[in-house]
């Protein structure tokens, strides 16, 4: 029986990532651009009414919500040569068209003003599955639709389907460049708080780290967002194999999330791929053994790593759990070989009060589509150095608080009026207890820990 997610491109970034995503989906399952099957996918075997559902006369549409508060990036879809591959009664644009400003308290306003409408659309998609698992939203936390308005439908969706999973991708900004979002550190903050309270799991997509692996390992001097998209597509594909081609593991979203979130609130992913290759660009990756890929994706955490945290921090920092999702031709006494080499270099380090493994799922390559590379890789891994991510974030916020710049922008709507700033305050002490926690299970007596914080 499939096991059905609906997937939730809220904004600007949302529905761009979301756009690459659907458009990889399509060339690993045969789908063309109008939604229906081409003539050479005839292979089956796989699962396609995971992500997509056959309407009457016989496309297959994304089970996708395209919601956004301004028309532009949506415009750009319906425009595209992918226009009849969506649902339209599934697009959500605003009436007034004006955007949230680049301010989450507008998006999140807004947002608690159209729900019911897009509720609507969420319902009819559940009714129509047989067996739904769950959800995943793709937005940024920094501007004002993704993070305002995406912060209050994970709101709603915690409370309307209580027991179905919230998988997010999650885009934060790139911590090493000049934001033309001003106020970008208050919307990082309070989507946070959501995040930490009210998803299941966040998939963090980094542009600060994936700016460094386009340049560092794909040589690229000035990576546009199409080529930081496309790899954000690489890996959310990659993430999803196991569910769309099943194999003795991981068929469905919990047994995918269950051995890489041990407690609760700890539930922060970071990801590794390879090879990497973006379009156009000659792979200068020659030799894919499994021992190869596993190792590399290793060395691709380092930077995801170094792009959070100095050098001596990130010394101390330790895996809670690694799911690596295997595909191609591989033999499975490989796998063994391999994890037994890297046991013996110890090249992990993990806790000290869980089960130090490396999980390997093996997953099937998409028949229809040719790569140089015979095996290819995705790091799944909890990591307590991304609690130096939530740090820098928890700075920014305390830069710009201490000057009380912007604060009127959001004095304008009703969750921050008479100039109650409690929801700040309330974000910030959730978001450091987050870091705590993180650095909590760095030491052996976290359990401990744990318990002392509910006495």
């Amino acid at each position: 029986m499939p096991r059905e997610i609906i997937t939730i491109q809220v904004g600007q970034c949302g529905n761009q990532i979301g756009m690459e995503f659907w458009k990889q989906l399509c060339l690993e399952h045969g789908i063309g651009k109008d939604g229906l099957l081409e003539d050479f996918a005839t292979q089956g075997g796989d699962r396609k009414d995971v992500f997509f559902y056959q309407a009457d006369d016989q496309h297959y549409i994304p089970r996708a919500l395209l919601v956004d508060l301004e028309p532009r990036v949506i415009n750009g879809i319906q425009n595209s040569e992918y226009r009849n591959l969506y649902n339209h009664e599934n697009i959500f644009v605003a009436e007034h068209g004006g955007g949230a400003g680049n301010n989450w308290a507008s998006g999140y306003h807004q947002g608690e003003q159209v729900v019911d409408d897009i509720m609507d659309m969420i319902d009819r998609e559940a009714d129509g599955s047989d067996s739904l698992e769950g959800f995943v939203l793709c937005h940024s936390i920094a501007g004002g639709t993704g993070s305002g308005m995406g912060s209050y439908l994970l709101e709603t969706l915690n409370d309307r389907y209580s027991k179905k999973l919230v998988q997010t991708y999650s885009v934060f900004p790139n911590q090493m460049e000049t934001s033309d979002v001003v106020v970008q550190p208050y919307n990082s903050l309070l989507t946070l708080k959501r995040l930490t309270l009210n998803a299941d799991c966040v998939v963090v997509l980094d542009n600060t780290a994936l700016n460094r692996i386009a340049v560092e390992r794909l040589h690229l001097a000035n990576p546009t967002f199409a080529q930081t998209n496309s790899l954000v597509s690489t890996v959310m594909s990659a993430s999803t194999t196991t569910l769309r081609y099943p194999g003795y593991m991981n068929n469905d979203l919990v047994g995918l999330l269950a051995s890489l979130i041990p407690t609760p609130r700890c539930h922060f992913l970071m990801t590794g791929y390879t090879p990497l290759t973006v379009e156009r660009q000659v792979n200068m990756i020659r030799k894919t053994t499994v021992l190869d890929v596993m190792r590399r994706l290793l060395q691709t955490k380092n930077i995801m790593v170094s792009s959070y945290a100095r050098n001596k921090e990130a010394s101390q920092a330790k895996y809670i759990s690694i799911l690596n999702i295997i595909q191609g031709e591989v033999d499975p006494t490989q796998v063994h070989e391999s994890l037994q080499r890297i046991r013996e270099r110890k090249l992990v380090n993990f806790i000290e009060w869980g089960p130090a493994s490396i999980q390997v799922a093996l997953s099937r390559k998409s028949p229809y589509v040719q790569t140089t590379h015979r095996v290819s890789g995705l790091m799944l891994a909890n990591h307590t150095s991304i609690r130096h991510l939530f740090s820098k974030c928890l700075g920014q916020y305390e830069k710009l608080r201490k000057k009380q710049a912007f604060l009127d922008n959001y004095r304008k709507f009703p969750m921050f009026e008479d100039n109650d700033l409690s929801e700040f305050d309330e974000s910030r002490e959730i978001i450091e207890s987050l870091v705590d926690e993180y650095k909590a299970c760095e030491s052996p007596d976290y359990i401990k820990w744990g318990m002392e914080r509910r006495v």
